[in-house]
């Protein structure tokens, strides 16, 4: 057996976009990747994106936010960083040996009411698992 690729999501605050694409990832490709995410700053792990990820049989309510600090002592292949702001931080990932940008939008900053901001939830978690599928799910 091969050895899986290591792959790292970076956002923001690894709260919604990063933690969808590591849960997506693991659940549908895991056994070809070995897949992190981390974020420029730390903060919760956002319910609307533990919802939305539930409602395709994902379940990330044991993920929890980390820093590019804590994954410092780790290398990868891949790090794929998912919003501007984490591009423009860190356009580079020292410890991977590629890093790729693929921006999504911020699912916290839709407006309107509760549920036009978990249908922005569901819509970027879409358009995630579609690039994912694309990028990584064809074999080898």
């Amino acid at each position: 057996m091969t050895e899986r690729k290591k792959v790292l999501f970076v956002c923001t605050a690894n709260a919604a976009r990063s933690q969808m694409a590591e849960g997506y990832l693991r659940e549908r490709y895991g056994g070809r990747y070995e897949v992190f995410s981390a974020g420029t700053r730390k903060a919760q792990v956002s319910s609307r994106g533990i919802t939305a990820m539930k409602e395709i049989g994902i379940d990330i309510t044991h993920h929890r936010s980390k820093t590019l600090d804590e994954v410092a002592g780790m290398s990868f292949d891949i790090a794929v960083t998912l919003c501007d702001r984490a591009r423009g931080i860190c356009p580079v990932i020292p410890n991977a040996a590629r890093t790729i940008h693929k921006g999504f939008d911020d699912p916290h900053l839709i407006p309107g009411t509760d549920e036009d901001v978990l249908n922005g939830y569901r819509r970027v978690r879409d358009e995630i698992a579609g690039w994912i599928d694309e990028m990584f799910g064809k074999k080898p």
